[in-house]
């Protein structure tokens, strides 16, 4: 039985909470832009089963009955419904009204006081859409909207607190469970910090989850292949490995709606739980952002990147010569089967006014895992070779845009992901079905046959934000693998830039009009922790497709196990802020040597990048006694420069250049000097020379030498 509030006679039903969901499916992605998770009757044409569920009516009387429902082709309806309420239908169809979400009224129905049954009735098996049903006898109508009053009432009617609850304090909190976030938490916990994973979805994984069903790319290493690994069913390995590990709290289901910050530190963040709307607070010392949206940052204010910069700005040879706000879309993954007999679809001219008259059904994900698959297209028997061939590409066009890579199917480069994100994902199914029933119609012969075997709903997320760290990794870092002393990880894999139609410019707004596959050197480059940190709050991290990168380096840098690298790094950051009682900063500043020693032992992968630590005083003390000993007079003599050289050949102070062997016989240090007595030995005897030596423009520069035994120091 359905959990619900009543006040007086006034019941909220939330549509996640009917006891029995049929073939609707939950769908929370969109709860902070549209106001609730709700079903969904993803039937890919086919109505599915009702959901069901049974609630107590506190007192007989006439209820109205209202639904908040959404008309997501306001010209066609395609998505529509019904409910029944104590056996009885309501007259008005659902989904049907021309209007964004809102709330209907569907009619009035007496009921009697005791158990009664709510069920929705799909009618299309297109994508119809219910966020809760509202029943009130007292004349009242329910708060509409996303916003904080509509959010309170949904609390109230609900019987929900006014305020978080608490959940505790971690040493450090990860909010966002794909690749990237799983490398996090599973690194800081194995060496011993407290974690609390939240992650918006019922799966981990991201793009690399069941729901969407990507394969990491870039850098892997042991610790993301782990992670990676996929069950029989198309799930990662993650949560069966976080399941059994004590130093872990996953939060599934569980969106991140509000950050509470004191000046430049994140104090806590709010959780929402999906089905039962129950708010949690997560307090840490440490926060890091998986998401991929850089969702934290935009809460809190933080310093974000977006678009393409110019080509000036950096000097990338890939960036365009003016800056814009393009940047990658989303696209939502499918695959099709032949069945055994021939299968009706229904006429889709809501469809097909988006995918026009496109009829190519290829770019699918045949199975978790297993990306850019040929499909369907009239002309092409259905038993055909799927062998692609880049000649196919007509002439004066990239033959890169002949491969059936499932990213062809791309929408929303112009447009805000995430204030937008529903639009975006409807468009892309509108013309996956469009193109679907083109295929179908144009070519019976091969294809009356024809069926979806799945659609996702959940569309794979591209890069749309991203944050500013104390470095802004670009092109040209990439290319000439630019040496970071802070390197943490290691990154690899080529600039995937995909670049769409301009508004207007092309029918097809669906599909590329180019992408570039550039694998430059194919060698990996290093990746920093200024890279890591936010600019703009001591204590958070990112790791993932939102770091601190330009839109052409994050090309390479998205790839899910280049994510994975920047995880465990800042997951081993997080872990060595908790074991030192300090923030990222002090990290950087005094335990950067432990971060990259654990990061390469964790990852299994050398930081090939990070250049050599400049050497000490006395490396170079030595070095010099080794070059006079070895008769290297211009090494020897080159430390002897200026004045210091002048003095101490005027003291009676020489080299020497006989010396069969030598040892550093005596030291000491001041706070801008070190000094050394160097012991050579002489076919006359042992000869010392106290050498002092100064730091100077980052390197020790020998300012001072003289003959021990003429105690002729020069100061």
């Amino acid at each position: 039985m359905t959990d619900t509030v009543t006040t007086k006679t006034r019941l909220l039903l939330e549509a996640e909470e009917f006891d029995d969901h049929g073939g609707w499916l939950l769908d929370s992605q969109f709860e902070i832009q549209m106001g609730s998770p709700y079903l969904l009757a993803h039937g890919l044409g086919r109505p599915v089963e009702d959901a069901v569920t049974t609630v107590e009516i506190p007192e007989s009387a006439e209820y109205t009955v209202w639904v908040r429902a959404k008309d997501w082709v306001p010209s066609h309806s395609p998505g529509r419904f019904t409910v029944s309420v104590g056996g009885t239908t309501m007259p008005i169809e659902l989904g049907a009204n021309g209007e964004d979400w809102m709330w209907q009224d569907a009619g009035t129905v007496a009921l009697a006081a005791g158990s009664t049954e709510l069920r929705l009735h799909d009618l299309t098996g297109f994508d119809g859409r219910c966020d809760a049903i509202y029943l009130a006898a007292d004349g009242s109508t329910p708060v509409d909207g996303a916003n904080e009053a509509a959010i309170a009432w949904r609390r109230e009617m609900r019987g929900l607190p006014t305020e978080p609850v608490d959940g505790g304090e971690y040493d450090v909190v990860v909010v966002g469970g794909g690749i990237a976030g799983c490398a996090a938490t599973l690194s800081a916990a194995r060496l011993g910090a407290k974690v609390a994973l939240i992650q918006d979805r019922p799966f981990l994984g991201g793009n690399a989850s069941k729901e969407i069903g990507l394969s990491p790319r870039g850098e892997a290493g042991p610790l993301i292949q782990e992670i990676a690994d996929r069950n029989e069913d198309g799930d990662i390995a993650a949560q069966a490995i976080f399941d059994a590990d004590p130093n872990i709290d996953l939060f599934l289901e569980s969106r991140i709606y509000d950050v509470a910050t004191e000046g430049r530190r994140l104090v806590s963040v709010d959780a929402r739980a999906s089905r039962t709307g129950v708010e949690t607070r997560f307090r840490a010392p440490v926060f890091i952002d998986t998401t991929g949206g850089a969702i934290l940052g935009q809460i809190a204010g933080a310093e974000l990147l977006s678009g393409q910069e110019g080509r000036d700005e950096y000097g990338e040879p890939r960036a365009p010569e003016q800056g814009d706000g393009m940047h990658h879309g989303n696209t939502v993954f499918f695959r099709t089967r032949i069945g055994d007999e021939p299968s009706e679809f229904p006429d889709v001219p809501w469809a097909t006014e988006i995918s026009k008259d496109y009829a190519n059904l290829s770019g699918q994900l045949s199975q978790p895992g297993v990306e850019n698959t040929p499909g369907p297209r009239p002309g092409q028997p259905a038993d055909a070779d799927p062998v692609f061939d880049f000649n196919e590409a007509p002439a004066g066009t990239n033959p890169m845009m002949a491969f059936p890579a499932t990213h062809f199917w791309e929408y929303g480069q112009w447009l805000d992901l995430q204030a937008e994100a529903e639009r975006v994902r409807d468009h892309l199914l509108r013309a996956l079905y469009g193109t679907f029933s083109n295929v179908k119609r144009l070519d019976p012969e091969h294809y009356s046959n024809l069926e979806f075997d799945w659609v996702a709903h959940v569309p794979a997320q591209g890069e749309f934000v991203r944050y500013r760290g104390e470095h802004v990794l670009t092109e040209v870092d990439i290319r000439e693998h630019t040496e970071f002393h802070d390197a943490v990880a290691r990154n690899d894999g080529a600039f995937c830039l995909h670049y769409p139609f301009e508004p207007g410019e092309s029918e097809y707004d669906f599909r590329l009009k180019d992408w570039v596959w550039d694998t430059r050197d194919d060698k990996p480059y290093a990746i920093p922790l200024r890279c890591l940190m936010s600019i703009s709050f001591d204590n958070l991290l990112m790791a993932g497709k939102h770091i601190s990168v330009t839109h052409v380096a994050g090309s390479s840098v998205k790839l899910m196990g280049n994510g994975g690298q920047h995880g465990a790094a800042v997951g081993i950051t997080a872990y060595l802020c908790a074991e030192h009682g300090t923030d990222p900063r002090g990290i950087y500043d005094s335990y950067l040597g432990e971060l990259q020693r654990l990061a390469t032992e964790m990852t299994g992968c050398g930081h090939l990048h990070l250049p050599e630590p400049p050497p000490t005083a006395r490396q170079i003390a030595e070095r010099h006694a080794q070059a006079v000993v070895d008769g290297d007079h211009e090494t020897a003599g080159a430390a002897l420069y200026g004045r210091s050289f002048k003095d101490f050949t005027a003291a009676g102070g020489t080299l020497p250049t006989d010396a069969s062997g030598w040892e550093i016989v005596a030291e000491r240090a001041d706070l801008t000097w070190q000094e050394f007595t160097t012991r050579y030995d002489t076919p006359g005897g042992a000869i010392d020379i106290v050498n002092r030596w100064h730091l100077l423009v980052g390197e020790w520069q020998l300012t001072d030498a003289s003959m021990a035994e003429a105690n002729a120091e020069i100061s």
